[in-house]
């Protein structure tokens, strides 16, 4: 089953609400096929990932919004933390 029309209207929904607020920076999850920075599930549900970027953080990254996943925001907390 395709799901990449739902995807790409969850981006631009996504991205409306994002400028809405002025958000200039998103924590989105690393690996969804949607929200993924680096490596994404590739869509066959046995956990293969590949390179590329999810729809929405494309989207984001294309309008400057900068993209952080969960661990790399992690980590910028930690160390300005020291």
């Amino acid at each position: 089953m395709n799901v990449s029309d739902a995807f790409i209207q969850g981006a631009y929904a996504a991205l409306a609400l994002a400028q809405e607020h002025q958000v200039t920076h998103a924590i989105l999850k690393a690996n969804s096929p949607s929200c993924g920075s680096d490596l994404i599930y590739d869509g066959t549900f046995t956990g293969h990932k590949i390179q590329g970027e999810g729809v929405t953080a494309a989207l984001f990254r294309k309008q400057g919004i900068v993209v952080l996943t969960e661990h790399e925001f992690l980590q910028a907390l930690k160390l300005t933390k020291r």
